[in-house]
């Protein structure tokens, strides 16, 4: 048994542009499970053998899904940026046993509620609307302008909300995902959309998630409302932005999806599939609490510990995915990015997020079959988070064409 955490990681600051590298050198000097420290210095642990976490993730009796448990509460500062993604909440993230369960069949109830074709048809239909605003220009940001607004506006609509107020919350939630100073002020504007909302679908119900979850069984009451909306669109909108682009990043770097660009549609789900293996959007997440001491990996993990699920590096444990071997071939999903067990991302959600990245995808380069990188494969910038992968920006070339709306 290894009690000796030698010299921690930092999570913070310099050092995490490149995380294949960082996972290879943890692996190296720490093995599968690593010392690490969060912003302030704070203690934590971050598995990273795709063994350890599978552990870790189908054991919840031990290790545990509330926050409450944590050890180190006495030393988070008032204003921590990682305090959105740990302060307990009254939602299916934060829950344990028939109270997890509960939520999450009232979760699943409400994203299902939505018909499957409308669903689809709503997605295409905003994918159009989102190219009609730049198809004449011959250039566009595929992030900023069409990855990053599409999942937004499906889930405001979901909700029953607006574009204007939807593109305020999305634009909120990716503050609270780089984590930096503003995090917390931007989650509780976040909170506070959804209390008024909450309030408008009480007087005036309609066919959407939140009317849906209102009424359901489960029982709500509005600050777990507030919870579980803000919760499901934090799974949904920063994870699916980034799966999207990443996908198309890729499908215009490599050779091997270039018939795509033309319409070939069978490989957008190859280039999907292959992003969750090898950039995965969800590259950390937090995490899970040591229910009582217990041993992994050599490692005494202590009562009240806080595990990070390194759900990237597990992906790329050479235990798995040996060098010169890929594990993303055809349709393996054996992955970790929608994590596993039964806190893993509700079968409804994952549903969601693959009609989005799908239509998404195919809409687009149906639309602009000659799309083209604007710089070279190797300026492409990732951004500097060990939560999420993504692109900071995609600056793409195509044929000017005329807008659906005026054909």
């Amino acid at each position: 048994m290894n009690v000796d955490t030698g010299n921690p990681v930092r999570l913070y600051g310099s050092g995490l542009e490149d995380p294949s590298a960082l996972y290879r050198s943890m692996r190296e000097e720490h093995g599968p499970v690593v010392p690490v420290l969060l912003e302030g210095d704070v203690p934590a642990w971050l598995v990273i053998g795709y063994r350890e976490l599978h552990h870790v993730l189908s054991t919840p009796s031990v290790f545990a899904r509330d926050p409450r448990r944590w050890n180190a509460w006495d030393r988070v500062p008032e204003n921590w940026p990682l305090l959105p993604v740990l302060v307990p909440l009254p939602n299916l993230l934060s829950a344990e046993g028939e109270d997890h369960r509960r939520r999450a069949k009232a979760v699943n109830d409400a994203l299902n509620g939505a018909d499957p074709h409308e669903l689809r048809t709503v997605t295409a239909r905003i994918a159009d609307r989102l190219i009609d605003g730049f198809c004449g220009s011959g250039g566009a940001d595929l992030r900023t302008q069409y990855a990053e607004r599409l999942p937004s506006l499906l889930l405001c609509w979901m909700y029953g909300l607006d574009d204007d107020r939807g593109e305020d919350i999305a634009s909120a939630l990716t503050t609270v995902f780089n984590a930096g100073p503003e995090s917390v002020e931007a989650h509780g504007r976040i909170a506070a959309a959804f209390g008024g909302l909450i309030a408008e679908r009480r007087e005036r119900p309609g066919p959407d998630v939140v009317s849906r979850l209102i009424v359901h069984p489960a029982g709500y009451g509005d600050e777990d409302l507030v919870a579980e909306l803000v919760a499901i669109l934090g799974g949904a909108h920063q994870t699916t932005t980034e799966w999207i682009g990443n996908a198309l990043r890729l499908m215009l770097t490599d050779d091997r999806f270039s018939a795509s660009l033309s319409g070939a549609r069978s490989s957008v789900r190859e280039a999907l599939v292959e992003v969750l293996w090898e950039d995965s959007p969800s590259q950390m997440n937090a995490g899970r609490f040591a229910a009582h001491d217990v041993e992994l990996a050599d490692r005494i993990i202590r009562e009240g510990d806080l595990l990070l699920l390194g759900f990237a590096a597990a992906n790329q444990d050479p235990w798995l995915n040996p060098p010169g071997r890929s594990a993303a071939v055809g349709t393996n999903h054996a992955h970790l990015s929608f994590s596993h067990g039964e806190h893993g991302c509700p079968h409804a959600a994952r549903g969601l997020a693959e009609v989005m990245a799908v239509t998404a995808v195919e809409v687009l380069l149906d639309r602009l079959p000659d799309l083209e990188l604007a710089i070279p494969a190797e300026e492409v910038q990732w951004r500097p988070s060990p939560w999420v992968r993504g692109v900071l920006s995609l600056p793409a070339t195509f044929t000017p064409t005329t807008p659906h709306a005026v054909l």
